[in-house]
């Protein structure tokens, strides 16, 4: 049966941690979905583990990501190696409540190009976490909620769905950390494409050590927060806005009808 959504796992040395996260997110999950846990190298520790759980439950398969390391690059890769016409990105840290991956997937099937997990929204609470990251993202989400309109008020947040087609069509021109959801929240609102959301609990991470660098994340942030700002573009103005220096363009892949970039 082909998947109604594709789980996309960005991972580094989780090691056995990911076993919890999995079975969790297993556990939960009604609709018929395929969880791609994305690794940059070969030798991860999370592998073993991911292969262990993906022989009794074939929902799940581990990914080698060859756009080049970082979550950026390992989200784009899951993305572009997705089954589904809805993808959902979520953490491997248990940070995420993975009881609203379906729901996320359904607001997707419903018309919006980017649901959101908003912790910022009545309903929503985020516990714990570095307080200097929790007071950036926080003011970040209700600013660009207020003036931008982007539609969510944790634009900031990984934990989101996405029509799989929207993304294609607009590309990922994150390079480095996990500004790839802003980056799409910021693009859909340039389109003046539907964004939605849904309160959630984020709980701080409680599983192993956070990979997240505020310094060197920090400057693709500010690039999509300041984006979202524009006016209305089409898709052709946003089509022609260039690609990334050392980007070839996305080729189609006759076979499995995903779009693979590479890397120069």
């Amino acid at each position: 049966m082909k998947p109604r959504v594709s789980v996309i796992v960005p991972v580094y040395n989780e090691g056995d941690a990911i076993v919890r996260c999995l079975e969790r997110m297993l556990r939960e999950m009604l609709l018929p979905a395929e969880v791609l846990v994305v690794h940059d190298m070969p030798e991860d520790t999370t592998v073993p583990y991911v292969e262990a759980v993906a022989r009794t439950d074939r929902r799940v398969r581990a990914v080698l990501n060859t756009y080049g390391r970082g979550p950026a690059n390992a989200i784009r890769f899951g993305i572009d190696a997705a089954l589904a016409p809805v993808v959902v990105v979520t953490m491997a840290d248990g940070c995420d409540d993975p009881r609203q991956i379906d729901e996320l997937a359904r607001l997707v099937d419903r018309g919006v190009v980017v649901a959101a997990a908003s912790r910022y929204m009545p309903g929503g609470q985020q516990v714990g976490g570095p307080r200097l990251k929790r007071m950036m993202s926080r003011w970040a989400g209700r600013s660009l909620y207020t003036f931008a309109r982007v539609g969510t008020r944790d634009a900031t947040n990984s934990f989101k769905a996405y029509d799989t087609a929207f993304v294609r069509e607009v590309g990922i021109e994150s390079r480095t950390g996990f500004e790839i959801g802003l980056e799409l929240t910021a693009k859909a609102t340039r389109l003046r494409l539907p964004v939605a959301e849904i309160p959630t609990i984020w709980l701080d991470r409680p599983l192993g050590e956070s990979h997240f660098d505020l310094g060197r994340f920090l400057p693709g942030y500010l690039r999509w927060y300041f984006f979202a700002y524009g006016r209305r573009l089409s898709r052709e103005k946003l089509a022609g806005r260039g690609t990334p220096s050392g980007v070839v363009p996305a080729q189609r892949d006759p076979q499995h009808s995903t779009e693979f970039e590479k890397t120069a």
